[in-house]
């Protein structure tokens, strides 16, 4: 056991800190708010040491009524990126590619293991991370199968290993899998301090004119 408390600590930085309690202010949460238009699903996120294949962090991307991060002793933080308790908010295209590629570099890759589930099954693991608290460091995978074990109890139960828990994952019905591999330096601060959402927006926008004059210019 001592391998995966290990596994899951601030060795890599990936998801490593004491419990603090983060509260953004309601206005922070409510204009960050983002619903996906994609099906009601539950992504589990497993980042792996490309060296020895272990586990180094676990979260879990729920899309209900709106898409959110249970990134449990995370060290993903970004001013412009409201948090509460380790449930990062305003989980956009562009923040969940960031989110991904702040984790996949060089000595680590991340598995993505991805489940439709129905409206209000979504809604109770979001409700569960919610009122789950600010999580310990070391125990990303405890936390999550915790959650998930009330959800899922035949086929998930709470561990501390993050591969642990992918493999019980993958054994529930409909679960698909990719992998992310990237081979950026090690220090992934240069994500997040790379990450500019008023640029985003601004080149989302200019490629929708881009595509919209191309259509016309089409249709005529």
């Amino acid at each position: 056991m001592r391998g995966w408390v290990l596994a899951c600590c601030a060795v890599l930085s990936l998801g490593a800190c004491a419990a603090e309690t983060v509260w953004a202010p309601d206005e922070d949460v409510a204009r960050a708010a983002y619903r996906h238009d994609g099906p009601p699903s539950l992504t589990l996120y497993t980042m792996i040491n490309n060296n020895n294949g272990s586990g180094a962090h676990t979260s879990l991307m729920i899309n209900g009524s709106q898409r959110v991060i249970f990134d449990p002793a995370g060290s993903f933080k970004h001013e412009t990126i409201p948090e509460r308790n380790d449930v990062v908010f305003g989980i956009t295209p562009a923040v969940e590619d960031v989110y991904k590629r702040y984790h996949a570099r060089a000595s680590y890759h991340v598995q993505v293991q991805e489940l439709d589930v129905p409206p209000e099954t979504a809604e109770r693991v979001m409700q569960l991370a919610k009122g789950y608290g600010p999580v310990p460091s070391a125990q990303c995978a405890r936390s999550t199968s915790t959650i998930l074990a009330q959800v899922f109890p035949e086929n998930i139960t709470a561990t501390w290993g993050p591969r642990k828990l992918a493999d019980q994952f993958a054994s529930l019905p409909g679960v698909t899998e990719e992998r992310l591999r990237e081979y950026d330096s090690d220090d992934n601060s240069k994500v997040l301090e790379a990450w500019d959402p008023t640029r985003y927006a601004a080149e989302r926008k200019a490629a929708a004119q881009d595509t919209a004059v191309a259509k016309q210019a089409t249709d005529g």
